[in-house]
């Protein structure tokens, strides 16, 4: 059976790929525009989800994530190259008594200019940093959505950058508690674009750090943990029923730069082999991981040498062998309603006995842009 997977991954994997699955239907941008300038406007998102694992392993729990989130915001386009926004981010899961299980407030100023954009308060994070599934979990766009904090964002046609810094926790002075910041960048470069193929190489990293001079906690010691990625990513367009396919590859690397070491390991990596095809039918493709004490900042815990589980935390494996099979279906079913369906099995080599694991998921997503009013000037 390994065999023959494994088989069916080279295979697929020998035709041209995307670097990620899309998840364009998932996002919420807001940008300055000349014929925006002195209106207010309503900007409302609404996204909906079931995401459920049925995984009975040493490294991921098996759970639901069943709820809706809205963020209705007010964006003042004060300015050609200017919006700032002022709104909510309301989260509930279903079966929660309790009522919201979150609620944040949402604040940002974007200065946009040609290729250029600015933001500086609620980023465009999460899931649009377009981190790999190692590195970053698909799962935080429902747990933790909302980063605070600086943005940098480049989109030119052969290259593009998302660097920016979040502000996790602050603390103040005599505070018992450590500062947390998370940070990092993903840029594209694009080498080769013709009118079929595209030959582009990503570089990813992601900072964790854990300090802090004002505390109080002088027997815990500051933490810097480093996550990396780089390879290539080879796409080409096809036709109708198969519109592209795609394959994209990358080592990844874990370190940490803590002067106290405290965790099972001190440095690893991981190669992340991709391949898959965009359809009419939806998205199919192809994911292998083999890690090596490789641990992660906000990546699947899937893939990690250590265990996060609830009952099993704390356990080590060096090696990580894992192929996921993918298939995403999504669709516009009306003017701005979004479907997305995801069923993704994955087979840990290492746990014959446990072999064959799934989840899936369901999201639905509404978003538009409301006017308002204009200032009369």
């Amino acid at each position: 059976m390994k065999k023959h997977l494994f088989s069916f991954f080279i295979i697929l994997s020998s035709c041209s790929l995307y670097a990620q699955l899309n998840n364009a239907y998932l996002y919420n941008r807001i940008r300055p525009a000349d014929s925006l300038t002195k209106e207010l406007h309503l900007n409302f998102y609404n996204f909906n989800y079931v995401r459920n694992y049925e995984y009975s392993n040493d490294f991921h729990d098996g759970y639901t994530l069943y709820g809706t989130q809205i963020e209705p915001q007010l964006v003042y386009y004060a300015h050609p190259n200017l919006a700032i926004t002022a709104g909510a981010y309301l989260r509930k899961d279903f079966g929660n008594e309790r009522g919201l299980y979150d609620a944040k407030p949402l604040f940002s100023l974007k200065y946009s200019k040609k290729d250029l954009t600015l933001v500086f308060g609620s980023l465009e994070g999460n899931i649009q940093h377009n981190y790999i599934e190692p590195i970053y979990n698909f799962e935080r766009k429902i747990t933790t959505p909302i980063e605070y904090g600086t943005q940098l964002l480049i989109d030119k046609e052969k290259f593009s950058l998302d660097a920016w810094i979040a502000w996790e926790k602050m603390i103040y002075k005599g505070d018992a508690a450590k500062e947390h910041i998370v940070g990092g960048f993903t840029t594209d470069f694009t080498l080769f674009k013709s009118n079929d193929w595209k030959l582009t190489i990503p570089v990813q990293s992601l900072f964790y750090h854990t300090g802090g001079q004002i505390d109080v906690l002088d027997n815990i010691s500051i933490s810097t943990l480093f996550n990396g990625a780089t390879g290539f990513t080879l796409s080409k367009q096809i036709g109708y029923n198969v519109k592209k396919v795609y394959t994209n590859n990358y080592v990844a690397a874990y370190k940490d730069f803590s002067p106290t070491k405290l965790r099972a390991y001190n440095g690893g990596y991981g190669l992340w082999l991709n391949a898959g095809a965009d359809t009419r039918w939806g998205n199919v493709a192809a994911s292998y991981w083999k890690g090596n004490q490789f641990l992660t900042i906000k990546g699947m815990p899937l893939y990690q040498s250590v265990s996060e589980n609830l009952n099993n935390n704390g356990f080590t494996q060096k090696q990580r062998n894992i192929l996921m099979l993918r298939y995403v279906y999504q669709k516009q079913l009306l003017p701005n309603l979004y479907l997305d369906v995801r069923f993704e099995p994955h087979f840990d080599f290492d746990k014959a006995e446990k072999n064959l694991q799934f989840n899936h998921s369901f999201f639905l997503t509404y978003k538009e842009n409301f006017k308002l009013f204009k200032i009369k000037k």
